[in-house]
């Protein structure tokens, strides 16, 4: 018989009333499978993982698999089900009720792709239960705890036959968070008491939880502002904002604020020039910071301008640069501070290094003009 399916077998029902009974053949039951349920959390966990990553869903920050602990197995029994079973003289098997022996979080960027994850499980899994505790909290109003929605499942018939290796008969918990969710999550289990306390404690507490719960909605509704204005730049990039540089300005009469270069106006005016580049946003948001520290005032349009008349320049020194330098680079950025330095050298004294500046200015002086290399 097949490893996987060896714990299957099944004997009389030994079901009972006994808690020392029915703890002793749980805990030989969870040593008996003990590898066996290793490797089961292991397949689930890269299952997921490259189901994930085959649907192009790459709002996942992590995916993490446990088999739960032992003793927290049977803590858990004792607190939830055994009083109520042994009231009503039900007997029982502790493990049918520890439906959360395998244990996977995903772990999502933002609360609205939660149900992205959903659905795509939805489809490749037996669902044997859903609980929706964001929905649970939201609906009450003095409620808390952490949020997150938690999915009992197990693999689909389809998927038993795609499989060399099956573990059907081990359901698993999958739980579906936000990072936030899951960072509340770690921080409410070290909350030892929550019920039977002061009022002026409980309010603490509930909103200590609804700064997480704020935390969450505002981190999304940046992400969503920030992708609007990426796309109104990315637009209005495949125009020439050429009237910009007759109708702006002088550069010196523009204080800080709304026309102020920023991390999204940069884009515009620099995928405007350097098309199928991609700049990165980490890199555009220093180099941005960089340009600005030098001058605060420094509009798009003066970057517009900037490059319009001195990039032409700049690449031909960069070709120059290259043939004599062929293992360096030259990226975009790099031309963009030559092209600053050109611009303003008094003001972007400091945009490049000394040796990069003392090139540039060896290549004019050594004759740049004589070969038609005029500086515009």
């Amino acid at each position: 018989m097949n490893e996987e399916l060896t714990f299957i077998e099944k004997g009389p029902k030994l079901s009972s009333l006994d808690f020392e009974k029915e703890k002793y053949a749980f805990e030989n039951y969870y040593d008996s499978n003990k590898e066996l349920l290793s490797k089961a959390i292991r397949s689930y966990s890269n299952t997921i993982r490259s189901l994930l990553k085959k649907s192009n869903i790459d709002v996942v920050k992590k995916i993490e698999g446990r088999v739960k602990n032992k003793e927290e197995c049977l803590r858990k029994f004792r607190r939830k089900y055994r009083n109520d079973l042994e009231e009503r003289e039900q007997a029982y098997e502790i493990k049918d009720y520890i439906t959360d022996l395998l244990g996977i979080r995903v772990i999502c960027l933002y609360e609205d792709q939660i149900e992205r994850v959903f659905e795509e499980l939805k489809q490749h899994f037996e669902i044997i239960d859903v609980t929706d505790k964001i929905s649970a909290m939201e609906s009450t109003e003095d409620a808390f705890g952490y949020k997150g929605l938690h999915m009992d499942l197990t693999i689909s018939d389809r998927m038993r036959n795609l499989s060399e290796k099956t573990y059907a008969d081990f359901p698993v918990e999958v739980q579906i968070r936000t990072l936030i969710q899951d960072a509340w999550s770690v921080l409410d289990h070290q909350i030892k008491y929550k019920k039977s306390i002061p009022n002026d404690l409980k309010r603490r507490i509930n909103a200590l939880s609804a700064l997480f719960e704020l935390a969450d909605r505002e981190f999304k509704e940046i992400r969503n502002a920030t992708q609007a204005l990426i796309q109104q730049e990315t637009e209005a990039s495949s125009i020439e904002p050429t009237e910009e540089i007759v109708t702006s300005p002088s550069r010196f009469a523009i204080g800080a604020g709304e026309n102020t270069l920023n991390a999204f106006s940069f884009l515009r005016v620099a995928g405007h020039y350097f098309r199928g580049f991609e700049f990165e946003d980490l890199k555009v948001d220093d180099f941005v910071h960089d340009i600005l520290k030098l001058d605060s005032r420094f509009h798009k349009s003066h970057l517009h301008k900037c490059l319009a008349e001195y990039l032409k320049t700049v690449q031909k020194y960069r070709d120059y640069f290259l043939s004599k330098n062929p293992n360096r680079t030259f990226s975009p950025y790099t031309s963009i501070r030559h092209c600053l330095y050109l611009y303003d050298p008094e003001i972007f004294d400091k945009i490049l290094y000394q040796r990069a500046k003392s090139h540039l200015k060896n290549w004019i002086k050594s004759g740049a003009r004589e070969n038609g290399q005029t500086l515009k």
